[in-house]
């Protein structure tokens, strides 16, 4: 699910060698359409380790000569590196195993018994699949390369395990904003004209 079309995999297999000399791995690639084509990058550090908008800067620099060289795309385009944020889309093999207990939504290629998508707690991932424990406590078990589409949800709890393994940047606490101060005083309007005076 890292590329999907053809062409989108003849880009992952140009770009992901420069990616990875950078020690970061490519973890979804799109391109949309329209006049002037969108290619998009989310990548992260290898192994998942923390990533900030230095490293995408870095990344783009890299692979904007690439692009230059082979020229995938044959009109212009606008280029867009990202990290894959809170709810980070689920592409690889492995992705799952690292949010165990957390939950995820999927879209499968192919329907079981008419339904394609489904939510619930991502249990494990092992040789069979990636093994998700669905709201009506049945159990759903796919292989990554059988999803078309699958990303975390954001939960509470995401957000305290991306806070806790230093993915997620430093919030504003009410210590921080008490020194700000707040203009509670009402504007007064004319009341005939409704202007303000």
């Amino acid at each position: 699910m890292i590329a999907l079309t053809e062409q989108e995999r003849r880009l992952l297999d140009l770009l992901r060698p420069v990616a990875e000399g950078l020690g970061m791995e490519i973890v979804r690639l799109r391109v949309s359409g329209g006049r002037r084509p969108h290619l998009q990058i989310m990548a992260e550090r290898a192994g998942g380790a923390p990533t900030d908008v230095e490293d995408c800067a870095r990344l783009s620099r890299a692979v904007s000569p690439v692009l230059e060289a082979e020229d995938p795309i044959s009109e212009a385009y606008i280029l867009e590196v990202s990290t894959p944020g809170i709810d980070r889309p689920l592409t690889r093999p492995g992705d799952f195993a690292r949010w165990i207990g957390h939950a995820a939504r999927i879209e499968l290629a192919r329907p079981i018994d008419g339904r394609r998508r489904f939510t619930g707690t991502i249990m494990s991932e092992d040789e069979a699949g990636v093994h998700i424990e669905l709201d009506d406590e049945t159990e759903l078990v796919a292989g990554v390369h059988e999803m078309s589409r699958a990303s975390l949800v954001l939960t509470d709890e995401l957000i305290e395990a991306a806070r806790a393994s230093g993915n997620l940047p430093p919030q504003p606490d009410e210590d921080m904003l008490d020194d700000f101060e707040i203009d509670e005083s009402e504007d007064e309007t004319d009341e005939e004209t409704g202007d303000l005076q």
